[in-house]
């Protein structure tokens, strides 16, 4: 007979401790011993507790490969009936043969009802590296159950594939929200709700009586940036910083020579450009932008309020000025077909003119800006992302470790974007080479996240190198490769013009598709999700639908006429919480480069993740200081504020 000493760690979380009855078999290379309780007197697995126990095994069963638990209810008196399913969140269990080093067995998932769980020792491993049958085994039994428990469905066709669950309630406990996280989520929601149905504005559907009255929707939550923009909106400098570091911060590119749609002269341009230069001149010197909404052309709207919206499809063109000098607009253009109805519009225009034409601009950004940076590209494929990893990646496996349109114009967007989305756009460095932007100034966007961007790449690197000696062991691992065949598959859709890769070959290549998923997932979410508040607190700069079509000629602009075609009280209510609550994260925050759920075991992965928490914390340092000299500080790249993973 061979004793064990057994500690188990429960998690901290409201509801983490159970009542049930939880049984260990400990599984070695001789055999497997039954089912030996864990029992005290009295609740056992308290929250936040570590306890110990000491097991009894009947014969010798060898070198200790995998720990079996057992959850169950407790046993009760006929009468008494049967207690409901208890839920436990386990942390881990260490194991402790006599005279031997102590095993880690990394759990961190909750069990519920009566459940039976397979653990491992927490040393990460590839399948190649799994010797034993039992072991070998143990991996596809993983993989299969959760293949069985989650599977693909196509929500909307041209869409990424999703999650096959109706409803958020239809969710294991492990991949929903916490019941803390749920509470604070749902209680933010209902106060907002509330104090603006006070304020007699959530369920009133006409227009807004004046720019004045506007100002109630911003004092219902403050922010030091939406207060920025409440002063500093009408002005041509912040409207074109917002393409450098708004919300939207990754469609303006470099323009060397101006669309045949667009066709803007010097002659409108001068006063801005002044004397002595040209727009041929400016084209040459690299110093013009474009931003192209062109994508929204033709685009479905919704009906509110029983009343159609409209959208437009503008082109703007930017001015960057020799030296440091401020981004600004030179020009904008509200469809995608020039002519005497799509007139260009000038910042030498009637201010009302000028204001509104910024305004549908801003209005277009809402719309890309919502279906496809943050909808699409910071959700849906990120869902596919964690979906192919539960299903293609067991527990043990080192990168499971590491890692105002309505819905037929998204759906319609989504679509289009899903024929056109390339790689290169997922992969941030080659973005910015792409567009063209790698030196105008102030872009702190691309500067903090080229930044964090290569402290997650050296990580994974360093990962990557721990388990993968050379090209061929990345070739041969068959998990990996349904791993990235899978994503290929449910989330491009087998699409290969995107250039995503259906394989990966060598080490460059998986070091850099891990760190694009990452970095998708984490600080790409955060750069445009947590500004959304921010930029939308003042509805007019900007809208998220517009109730009047776009002006067709110039000189008919007027302040009545700009609040007529603005959203409607409600909507602007309704947007204002939406976005005030996906701006936020609902408590429990993991920043990233943030761990606790301790699945590496072993010392040269955990001393990567050290290392990559001081780049990080080097990066946070250099942020804080540069944004000390800045009128707006650009905070949502800062590491700390980073989410781990997307989180609302």
């Amino acid at each position: 007979m061979t004793k064990f000493r057994v500690r188990v760690s429960t998690g901290e979380a409201f509801g983490a401790g159970t009542w049930d009855k939880v049984f260990v078999s400990i599984v070695g290379t001789r055999g497997e011993s039954p089912p030996l309780p864990l029992d005290h007197l009295g609740k056992e697995f308290t929250a936040g507790a570590e306890e110990d126990f000491e097991v009894t095994l009947p014969q010798d069963v060898g070198q200790v490969l995998l720990l079996r638990v057992h959850k169950v209810p407790p046993a009760l008196p006929r009468l008494l009936g049967t207690l409901d399913p208890d839920a436990w969140f386990c942390r881990w269990f260490q194991l402790t043969p006599p005279g031997g080093a102590s095993l880690r067995f990394p759990c961190y998932q909750w069990l519920e009802g009566t459940r039976n769980l397979v653990l491992r020792e927490g040393a990460a491993k590839l399948s190649r590296a799994d010797q034993h049958p039992k072991l070998q085994k143990q991996r596809q039994e993983e993989l299969q159950a959760r293949q069985e428990m989650y599977h693909w469905k196509t929500y909307i066709p041209g869409w990424p594939h999703c999650l096959d669950e109706a409803t958020v309630k239809d969710l294991d406990l492990n991949t929903k929200y916490s019941t803390a996280k749920n509470i604070h989520f749902y209680l933010r929601g209902g106060s907002a709700l509330t104090e603006l149905r006070i304020k007699g504005l959530l369920d009133r559907k006409g227009l807004w009586r004046s720019l004045t009255e506007m100002r109630r929707i911003l004092n219902f939550r403050k922010t030091s940036a939406a207060e920025y923009a409440f002063e500093h909106w009408q002005e041509d400098t912040f409207f074109a910083s917002q393409f450098l570091n708004g919300f939207n911060p990754v469609l303006i590119r470099r323009c060397r020579s101006l669309p045949k749609n667009f066709p803007v002269t010097d002659a409108m341009v001068a006063p801005v450009l002044g004397p002595g230069t040209s727009l041929q001149t400016e084209l040459e010197r690299g110093s013009l932008f474009l931003v192209d909404h062109g994508i929204l052309s033709g685009i479905r709207t919704n009906i509110i309020n029983g009343r159609p919206q409209f959208s437009a499809a503008p082109m703007t063109l930017l001015y960057q000025r020799p030296g440091c000098g401020p981004l600004l607009p030179l020009a904008i253009q509200l469809s995608q077909t020039p002519g005497p109805n799509s007139p260009i519009f000038l910042p030498s225009d009637d201010k009302w003119d000028w204001l509104l034409a910024k305004t549908w601009v801003r209005n277009a950004e809402f719309s890309f800006h919502e279906a496809l940076t943050h909808l699409l590209h910071a959700h849906l494929l990120p869902e596919v992302f964690a979906m192919a990893t539960l299903r293609q990646l067991p527990h043990c496996h080192p990168l499971f470790k590491s890692t105002g349109l309505g819905i037929g114009g998204f759906s319609e967007l989504i679509q289009r974007n899903m024929e056109q989305l390339n790689y290169s756009v997922l992969c941030l460095p080659e973005d910015i080479r792409t567009r063209g932007v790698e030196d105008i100034p102030g872009y702190y966007f691309r500067d903090d996240g080229l930044q964090v961007w290569d402290a997650v790449e050296r990580f994974v690197s360093e990962i990557i190198s721990i388990y993968y000696p050379s090209d061929v062991s990345v070739q041969d691992d068959a998990e990996l490769q349904a791993w990235v065949r899978e994503i290929f598959s449910e989330g491009f859709l087998r699409k290969e013009s995107s250039g995503v890769p259906s394989s990966l070959e060598t080490r460059e290549a998986l070091v850099r598709y891990v760190t694009m998923v990452i970095f998708t997932c984490s600080a790409m979410h955060s750069a445009i999700s947590s500004g959304q508040f921010d930029a939308c607190a003042w509805m007019p700069n900007l809208p998220p639908t517009m109730q009047l079509p776009p002006p067709t000629s110039k000189g008919r602009a007027r302040p009545e006429g700009f609040i007529a075609t603005l959203p409607p009280v409600n909507a602007t209510c309704d947007v204002a919480i939406a976005l005030w609550l996906l701006s936020k994260e609902p408590g429990e925050q993991r920043p990233l480069g943030t761990y606790p759920d301790e699945h590496f075991t072993e010392e040269a992965p955990r001393q990567s993740i050290t290392a990559f928490q001081r780049r990080l914390a080097q990066i946070s340092r250099d942020i804080r200081e540069r944004n000390q000299g800045l009128a707006l500080p650009y905070t949502y790249l800062d590491p700390p504020l980073i989410e781990n993973s997307v989180a609302i």
